[in-house]
């Protein structure tokens, strides 16, 4: 199974979103890092299933269960790197910058 490695980014993401999950509902935030952990999970047991989001850079999108985000990365031979957990109603190339990272 491919390692993963996280932009760093991605954990101020999770925490500003599981906050604002929290703060509507108690639990709430760690349903949402729960469905972002079954969506990693997923992605780590079958990297090329899920869609293109930019077929010439390589990157895939894996749409969360519950929540309007999707998970963002790209799938190497070695390894699976998590770009971004993306909110699907904000810009959706914020991300882009992260690439020069690997």
């Amino acid at each position: 199974m491919p390692k993963i490695d996280v932009h760093p980014d991605v954990y101020s993401e999770l925490e500003d979103s599981r906050a604002w999950y929290e703060d509507r509902a108690k639990n709430l935030g760690i349903e949402f890092l729960d469905e972002i952990d079954r969506a990693v999970n997923a992605i780590q047991e079958a990297p090329t299933m899920w869609p293109w989001y930019d077929e010439q850079q390589g990157i895939r999108r894996f749409f969360v269960h519950r929540f309007p985000y999707a998970v963002i990365y790209r799938p190497t031979s070695t390894v699976i790197q998590i770009i971004a957990v993306m909110h699907l109603r904000r810009d959706p190339d914020y991300w882009k910058s992260r690439m020069t990272y690997w």
